[in-house]
């Protein structure tokens, strides 16, 4: 099952192209603070730092017209 095929390749490589890659410095310490909870939420560190990104976006750009 763990075997890298050229078609498992070709369709990962296809699936990433989708996608481009942001570099973020931080210390190693703050790096395994989030991945720890990231863990406890039950997500990726990926997928918690977008959740994070468009939860304090969202947050920023205020209440919507029907919400003031």
């Amino acid at each position: 099952m763990g075997e890298n095929t050229d078609a498992k390749k070709r369709a990962h490589r296809k699936y990433m192209e989708k996608f481009v890659e942001v570099k973020v410095r931080m210390t190693p310490e703050k790096r395994t603070t989030i991945q720890a909870h990231a863990e406890k939420q039950g997500e990726s560190t990926t997928a918690f730092i977008n959740r994070a990104i468009d939860e304090t976006m969202e947050r920023d750009s205020g209440p919507t017209e029907g919400e003031k």
